[in-house]
């Protein structure tokens, strides 16, 4: 799985909910230790094999344990290598793929059920088994109001699954997933680029897309602004990071970060920075599931006037250096680098060193496995 993680995830400056608002609205339901498209599949398919169980909650969580398990061994022998949650762990997996997948299940509406696992299990004997069977009597109107687990259109499950996996679609699978992508978030570019076959681009960043002037126009205003913001803050991580490395008084260290904002400084487009409105940025990016704080937008301005004053220089006394040492003191307080060195000297030199990519990486794997289902 640490081939599908990304080093963004580091949140060293308290710049997550902006990220991750970002994230959820150009790509609802995906998360940065997703894998393969095909769970948001398997993960209903094996729990419709738990229906109708007498079972309590306890000893249904453990037969869905040892299925999920049962499952990373089938995918080993189907011929698969990357993505397999669990392929190394084992029964030892601390972290399952119904946990991975079980938000983006109910942002897509695949999952109908609005609890938790564990809500489930306790309700499993109550849900009604598989889909509504509506029968013209009176029982059909109990029926209809049943309350239902998965969607009604689930395509059915392999009869092997359990033998041998694939993590490749069928068409009628794919199709599922776009049309659940469509009818529950319509205005993603997830969903746009799912309708519209938009798997095949072969780009680092999602502003970088080969199709960018075809998008919605509320979608390519998000994206501009969501290069902007990554672009700016970069330099903030940066920073922090050749600050620590000369803490720590180590040369190669603070040669590479020093390189990397000269390199950052070159590249900056200060016009379009100039021209930025956060104001219209902030109203942008508001989504309902993240509440950024005052501290995090008072952040993002402090360090947004430093940089269109071209006042991003090295050493420790400059006003860029006292705003990301202020931020992470703040965020940190006993455990700021800066402030403990005990902290400081576990550093092993890299922290949220890469550019925000509001989860592209994930949404163009899920893409191209739609687009190569067969």
């Amino acid at each position: 799985m640490a081939l599908f993680q990304e080093r963004e995830t580091r949140d060293e400056l308290g710049l997550g909910g902006i990220r991750d608002s970002i994230a959820d609205h150009l790509f609802p339901g995906t998360s940065t230790i997703q894998t393969r498209l095909r769970y948001m599949l398997f993960i209903p398919w094996l729990f419709q094999m738990l229906e109708g169980s007498p079972a309590g909650s306890d000893q249904l969580a453990a037969e869905a344990r040892t299925l999920e398990n049962r499952l990373a061994n089938a995918l080993k022998a189907g011929g698969e290598a990357n993505g397999i949650i669990g392929r190394d762990a084992g029964v030892d997996l601390q972290r399952l793929p119904s946990s991975v997948y079980w938000a983006g299940l109910g942002t897509w509406g695949i999952r109908l059920f609005p609890g938790s696992t564990d809500n489930l299990f306790s309700s499993m004997r109550h849900l009604q088994r598989g889909r509504p069977r509506l029968r013209e009597s009176e029982d059909a109107a109990s029926e209809a109001q049943a309350l239902q687990i998965w969607a009604p259109s689930l395509p059915s499950r392999p009869k092997d699954m359990l033998e041998a996996a694939h993590f490749r679609l069928t068409p009628d699978e794919a199709q599922f997933i776009i049309d659940r992508l469509v009818a529950q978030q319509p205005r993603s570019l997830l969903a746009f680029l799912a309708r519209s076959g938009g798997g095949s681009a072969d780009c680092d960043n999602i502003w970088e897309h080969p199709h960018l002037a075809d998008f919605p126009d509320h979608t390519r205003s998000l994206v501009g602004h969501s290069k902007m913001f990554s672009n700016i803050m970069h330099g903030a991580s940066l920073l922090y990071n050749l600050l620590l490395s000369e803490l720590r008084e180590k040369p190669d260290w603070i040669e590479k970060y020093q390189s990397r904002l000269a390199d950052w400084r070159a590249d900056l487009d200060m016009p379009a920075i100039s021209a930025w409105s956060l104001e219209a940025f902030w109203q942008t990016i508001d989504h309902p599931a993240h509440r950024i704080r005052p501290t995090a937008k008072r952040f993002v301005t402090e360090w947004l006037a430093v940089v269109q004053t071209g006042g991003v220089g090295e050493g420790r006394l400059t006003p860029a250096a006292s705003i990301v040492q202020d931020r992470e003191r703040r965020l940190k307080t006993s455990q700021s680098r800066f402030a403990n060195r005990a902290v400081r000297d576990r550093w092993t030199g890299a922290s949220g060193v890469e550019p925000l990519s509001f989860r592209w990486s994930q949404a163009k794997s899920h893409l191209q496995d739609l687009a190569d289902a067969q």
